[in-house]
């Protein structure tokens, strides 16, 4: 899963950057609009924090930008406590959730889970496809009870399949989530992650679709 941070206070920015990659998130960042709006409307993002009082081109315009050009990646936008008028504005703007400041990076990083689950059609933290359950919260992922040990790169993978389950998958959209923009890209690196992934659940359960992607689901039988 990949996200933008569009936020001019470099501490803040740097934080809200550190926490995200904790959490197993591909981090891009911005600290002005422009900066901002060129990479929300080049870059395939599954979510965007984005502050309102930017620099060169204010958060506002750059959410109505994008949404204009239609660009329906989930903005979670950030505003001052006292003013309530953004928040409305920011929703009117095509926000899809709000965070006043001062505010907990755990609130943050919470909201975009939630943002990212229901852009993808699933209610809970958990996504569950046959023995293998995702634990969103935790960043944790077990088949049939039992924890798998993955690398960030797995992790990052069986995520976006999971939350993209039944659909077929292309390897240039895995390498657009999985990577920043400032990683060498190789889509051939997707196969070796992919059979990885197979070997570590020990089930059928990716199958590849020739000449399109990769597909998650469960087995018919499965409850």
């Amino acid at each position: 899963m990949r996200i933008l941070v569009v936020e001019d206070d470099v501490n803040l920015n740097r934080q809200l950057v550190e926490a995200l990659e904790e959490a197993g998130y591909v981090v891009d960042k911005a600290f002005d609009g422009e900066e901002g709006h060129f990479l929300g409307d080049t870059e395939p993002y599954d979510a965007v924090i984005l502050d309102i009082g930017l620099p060169e081109m204010d958060g506002l315009t750059v959410l109505e930008k994008w949404r204009a050009a239609g660009r329906v990646m989930p903005v979670l936008i950030l505003t001052a406590r006292d003013r309530w008028s953004d928040k409305v504005a920011g929703i009117d703007a095509g926000a899809d959730d709000y965070v006043a400041k001062p505010f907990h990076v755990e609130e943050v990083l919470a909201r975009i889970r939630a943002l990212i689950r229901r852009a993808a059609g699933h209610a809970s933290s958990e996504i569950v496809c046959g023995p293998v359950r995702l634990d969103t919260k935790a960043s944790k992922a077990s088949v049939s009870g039992t924890q798998l040990k993955l690398t960030s790169h797995e992790y990052r993978l069986l995520s976006y399949l999971m939350h993209h389950m039944g659909e077929v998958v292309s390897r240039s959209e895995l390498v657009e989530h999985l990577y920043d923009q400032d990683f060498d890209r190789d889509s051939n690196t997707i196969e070796v992650f992919v059979g990885r992934l197979r070997k570590k659940i020990g089930l059928d359960l990716i199958e590849t679709v020739r000449g399109l992607g990769y597909r998650m689901q469960a087995p018919k039988d499965a409850h």
